[in-house]
């Protein structure tokens, strides 16, 4: 059972006692702050402020108050900042000062005035009448702390939004970066489209999917953990260029770079190579930085970040034998791979690189670098190499020690995809829960022919992260999944 605070209750009750309704209907503001200091450059004096009218209609969420006997001041807060407002008695009437006293900080406030300036040149509403047009009845945190618990910050992210300024510009960054990415792609002729969220077969990743039942159609459906084929069933349609900005889903761990709920943007582009994805990468990324930042690096948890173009390449063997200080030819020879690991080797030349990298390599990757030559084994959607047949055409580009794309030429041979699905299948089988279905669908998508493509897949939260210098995946995700409060 909920519980409200008392003496907040008391003073609803004696609102409405006094005829005035706590939760009325509100009109649309005609200013925001941000719209005031743009009106009032160049204005500072009270004729000139005049000029600009006296019945500007302004609201938000009162923060700060003041009063003085027969005036007063306060803060408040709409959508694009703070704005000083200015209530005298002898303006607004006996009426409207009485409800300017009886207001508490949180209360949603309209006020309708003209612009000026006090005494020490703070631009601020002075109120010609006033009305509370929504009650608070919970107190604020200190305002001088605001809210320091992350805990309370992402269960509570409306207490966070209005509370702390980090939090807001955070979150109005997160919507430039979004918009301008989708720019960026549709003035190259990539068209948005939505793929399904319901999967009969859950497959583009390999990854553990949410399963769930259609009462209806009395089926298992599970939440996509990638859209990737069904993006490549419209290339195989005709439509050239595709990309999706939307929801996929993983029932794995939650740490600070994953959420079983994320956002992820993923792009297909016909008779492309994984090296034009690269440099159309390294581009958005570098235009990001810059837009951001104003240059072309930045800090992220303390550490400086150069974005000076080009990226770094390096292939996933070079890496691997850096890692573990042997020639790259080691690194191709699973016995003497096996041997330079030592004791609880993995049993495939795969699964050994993909160890030593995920241990040794991966956390070592700050400065951005795209990572080449990945092993087929742990690509089962990628093209094969023409030279090396072990060796996937696929880049990830990695940046703070962790992963933000990932990207290669997508296998077209559709004999080549049923094979890779059959071992995928058969992992399952062997109790690897992560495995991809076979998806018989798809083979024969590919089998009408799909022209040689390309594909990305971007995590939004995780550049976010890195954009907004933001340690954790759920300071970047409006209401992330937590754990179920007691």
């Amino acid at each position: 059972m909920y519980t409200f605070d008392p003496d907040r209750l008391a003073k609803l009750d004696t609102l409405r006692q006094d005829g005035v309704n706590p939760y009325p209907m509100g009109r649309a503001p005609t200013l925001t702050a941000a719209q005031a200091e743009a009106l009032a450059v160049g204005r500072e004096t009270p004729e000139s402020l005049a000029e600009l009218g006296a019945d500007f209609v302004f609201a938000g969420r009162l923060m700060f108050k003041n009063e003085m006997g027969k005036a007063g001041f306060g803060r408040v807060l709409d959508r694009s900042g703070r704005l000083q407002i200015y209530v005298r008695r002898d303006v607004v009437g006996e009426e409207a000062f009485l409800a300017w006293k009886r207001l508490d900080l949180g209360d949603q406030i309209e006020a309708v005035g003209g612009l000026m300036r006090t005494r020490t040149g703070e631009l601020s509403l002075a109120v010609t009448s006033l009305r509370l047009v929504a009650k608070c009845i919970r107190s604020l945190p200190d305002k001088w702390h605001g809210v320091e618990d992350p805990e309370i910050r992402r269960r509570q992210r409306y207490l966070d939004l209005f509370v702390n300024e980090e939090a807001r510009t955070t979150f109005q960054k997160r919507s430039r970066i979004v918009r301008h990415i989708r720019n960026f792609l549709e003035v190259r002729g990539y068209l948005e489209v939505e793929t399904p969220m319901m999967h009969a077969i859950p497959g583009g990743a390999t990854a553990r999917p949410f399963q769930t039942h259609h009462n209806a159609l009395d089926m298992e459906l599970y939440l996509r953990v990638a859209p990737e084929l069904y993006l490549k069933r419209l290339i195989v349609g005709g439509m050239d260029r595709v990309f999706e900005i939307n929801r996929n889903f993983r029932n794995e761990g939650i740490d600070a770079t994953h959420n079983p709920e994320f956002t992820m943007l993923e792009f297909y582009q016909a008779y492309a190579t994984w090296q034009e994805l690269a440099d159309l990468t390294e581009e958005l990324i570098h235009e990001l930085v810059v837009e951001v930042s104003g240059g072309s690096q930045l800090t992220y948890q303390g550490t400086e970040i150069s974005f000076a173009r080009p990226f770094r390449r390096a292939g996933y063997d070079e890496l691997v034998a850096e890692a573990l200080g042997v020639p790259v030819a080691v690194v191709h020879d699973l016995a003497a791979l096996r041997a330079a690991i030592g004791e609880g080797a993995p049993a495939t030349l795969g699964a050994c690189w993909e160890r030593v990298f995920d241990e040794k390599v991966e956390s070592t990757l700050v400065h951005p670098t795209f990572v080449t030559r990945f092993p087929i084994e742990i690509s089962p959607l990628a093209r094969r190499n023409d030279a090396e047949p072990d060796i996937a055409d696929r880049f990830e580009l990695f940046i703070a020690g962790r992963e933000i794309a990932n990207a290669f030429n997508e296998l077209a041979d559709p004999v080549d995809q049923s094979e890779r699905f059959l071992a995928q299948v058969k992992a399952k089988d062997a109790g690897n829960h992560e495995a991809m279905h076979f998806d018989a669908d798809y083979i024969d998508a590919l089998s009408y022919g799909m022209p040689p493509t390309a594909g990305e897949g971007l995590g939004i939260d995780r550049l976010v992260m890195l954009l907004t210098d933001s340690p954790s995946i759920r300071d970047v995700i409006l209401f992330p999944t937590l754990r179920r409060k007691e």
